[in-house]
């Protein structure tokens, strides 16, 4: 009797300690984490037996299930960027938030600037060529990084 209870109070401990949810990547890989929240377009998770906090872009991941229910939460949508004409589908995103994207290329160039649009017109103008020039590549995430005098530097990304 003792080696019962002894063997079931292990099986339960075992399953009381275990990874409580899977985050599925868009690009099909799968995680065993304990999921703490998504805030901010960032997903945050920890490994079993860690309290350290990890984090992953939104975009990256596709859907979060929760084992032990399995219930299953849509994070995002996969994004897929064919042709130049599908400039409006590539994301700009902030360096921090492309955590867990995968970096494929790097581009740069000098920022549009016409006499008479205020400050925001020429972001705009230079954000729109290079989404255009990302689709135009097939990677529907891009990073700009300003570099001052007008030039710029862009980061496409990847699941």
């Amino acid at each position: 009797m003792k080696i019962l209870f002894f063997t079931l109070s292990v099986l339960f401990a075992n399953i009381a300690i275990s990874q409580t949810h899977q985050i599925t990547k868009h690009n099909g890989e799968e995680l065993d984490v304990n999921f703490i929240k998504v805030e901010n377009d960032l997903v945050y998770y920890s490994f079993n037996g860690s309290a350290e906090e990890h984090k992953i872009s939104k975009y990256a991941v596709s859907k979060i299930t929760n084992k032990q229910s399995n219930q299953t939460q849509k994070v995002s949508d996969k994004v897929i960027v064919d042709s130049k004409s599908d400039y409006k589908f590539v994301t700009v995103l902030s360096q921090d938030k492309t955590i867990g994207l995968k970096q494929v290329a790097s581009f740069s160039g000098v920022s549009t600037k016409t006499k008479g649009e205020p400050p925001i017109a020429n972001q705009n103008q230079t954000a729109m060529r290079i989404k255009t020039q990302s689709a135009s590549n097939g990677y529907p995430f891009v990073s700009i990084v300003d570099k001052g005098d007008g030039k710029y530097e862009a980061v496409a990304y990847v699941y």
